[in-house]
């Protein structure tokens, strides 16, 4: 149907009809501050001129820089194959199939996509269309709620701060609790989730618990005693939600071998390049006992009337189109698109490949670290780690900003991230993968050096 833009005779009889003089009076339960002002855009402009202008501000990106950030997101070569297949026709929509049944290949993708999942997490049930890997922890975490009936849940402060904070918003709407677990301060297992903490914690009996969260490896790099986090869980009737990053699972136990009810995470690692904020992928999978407590899509693989081939959208039941009263979420957006790039590059690298990736950025790392205390940033916390660690800089921020001069994205100045942490003050967040080479890595120890010499003196 073609687009027509409503007339003001069509507007004023829309307000005539709802007995409402004009807009504003429509608008105005809102507070004014509150409501959108006036745009005030430039005078119009030829496409010659609006693309020399767009050129001009794309030019002001830094598209030159050695980069060693991760904290969530993560470079990776990308073989050309996932873009050449999801740029089909057929794939490139993130709709939802409303009428799922005649969206065959749609169906099929999300299915693939699942069954993948499940076998590089090792859970039974893996859902679809989560918009990122923090929305994906805070379902995780309110599934946790309703599975038990209880309103408190404890998140260690090892997971990501971006989803402690989303955690907390879904929390807040739903008045439900989230206590923050505190990290071991000193010693060998300094930086991961505080054991003892966590044990007081759940000898309250005012205040049951419904879930633990924990991530491996968590947001500092280091990697969790999962396993003791589960038992501990599961010895106060609470169930242990782990936030994973998929890439390490070909090299790391997988959250189901340590106990795992829920998993979650972000798949942004896994072949979806890196981008302004998106678009992301968020990873649930769970339990075959709490089937019914997973929101998203579930598709299964059936035969038709004739004995074909056939994918069936399996369980939405939660969905906001059917019983939207008891709907367990707000689901709409489909993240096929970003399912089916994580399939096909599953399926292009290969189990072998993914460990390969995972081992080579581990490597890569191992490097890292000795090139980095060289020029005097030695690790901040001893345990074990992935690709991915904090070394001790000061003035962290400071340097920081001066190697983006010298070419040099440095990770993350962990004092802007975690500001409430004095112990993190002076240190920067790094981070190695397989497309991380001994150039770049010589490059930014070199560099670092020079500007811990000037710190110095």
């Amino acid at each position: 149907m073609a687009y027509s833009p409503h007339t003001p005779d069509d507007r004023a009889a829309m307000l005539e009809a709802i007995g409402v003089a004009s807009v504003d009076e429509l608008f105005a339960d809102i507070p004014a501050a509150l409501r959108a002002s006036e745009l005030k855009l430039p005078p119009p402009e030829s496409e010659a001129e609006l693309t020399a202008r767009l050129q001009a501000l794309a030019g002001r990106n830094r598209v030159d820089l050695v980069s060693f950030l991760g904290a969530g997101a993560y470079r990776h070569f990308v073989p050309a194959v996932v873009d050449q297949l999801l740029l089909r026709g057929e794939f490139y929509t993130a709709y939802t199939p409303y009428q799922p049944e005649i969206s065959q290949g749609t169906l099929q993708t999300i299915y693939e996509y699942q069954s993948m999942m499940a076998e590089l997490t090792g859970m039974d049930v893996v859902s679809a269309s989560h918009y990122d890997g923090a929305a994906a922890t805070a379902e995780g975490a309110l599934m946790a709620c309703r599975a038990t009936r209880r309103e408190r849940v404890l998140v260690s402060r090892g997971v990501h701060p971006h989803y402690r904070q989303t955690l907390c918003t879904y929390f807040a709407g739903a008045e439900l609790v989230a206590d923050e677990i505190p990290l071991v301060a000193e010693g060998p297992a300094s930086g991961t989730t505080d054991l003892a903490a966590l044990e007081r914690m759940l000898a309250d009996p005012e205040r049951p618990v419904a879930g633990i969260v924990a991530a491996n490896p968590d947001f500092l790099g280091l990697l969790e005693p999962m396993a003791q986090v589960g038992r501990l869980a599961h010895a106060a009737g609470a169930l242990f939600v782990a936030v994973v990053e998929p890439v390490s699972l070909a090299v790391l136990a997988s959250p189901a071998s340590y106990g795992a009810d829920i998993a979650c995470g972000e798949g942004q690692p896994l072949g979806i390049p890196l981008s302004y904020g998106g678009p992301y992928l968020g990873i649930l999978a769970c339990r075959e006992p709490l089937v019914r407590q997973i929101p998203g899509r579930l598709v299964g693989m059936t035969t038709d009337v004739d004995g074909r081939r056939a994918f069936v959208m399996t369980l939405r039941a939660r969905e906001q189109d059917i019983r939207r009263e008891k709907a367990s979420s707000n689901i709409c957006t489909n993240q096929a698109l970003c399912a089916l790039a994580a399939s096909i590059y599953m399926g292009a690298i290969g189990p072998h490949g993914l460990r390969d990736v995972a081992a080579l950025g581990a490597a890569r790392a191992a490097e890292l670290e000795r090139a980095l205390a060289t020029a005097g940033a030695p690790r901040l916390h001893p345990g074990p780690y992935l690709n991915e660690f904090a070394v001790r800089v000061p003035k962290a921020p400071d340097v920081h900003r001066r190697l983006l001069g010298r070419g040099v994205l440095a990770g993350l100045a962990l004092a802007e991230a975690e500001p409430d942490d004095p112990s993190l003050a002076d240190a920067l967040l790094v981070c190695a993968t397989e497309v991380t080479t001994s150039e770049e890595i010589a490059a930014f120890a070199t560099a670092l050096g020079e500007e811990l010499a000037e710190v110095i003196r």
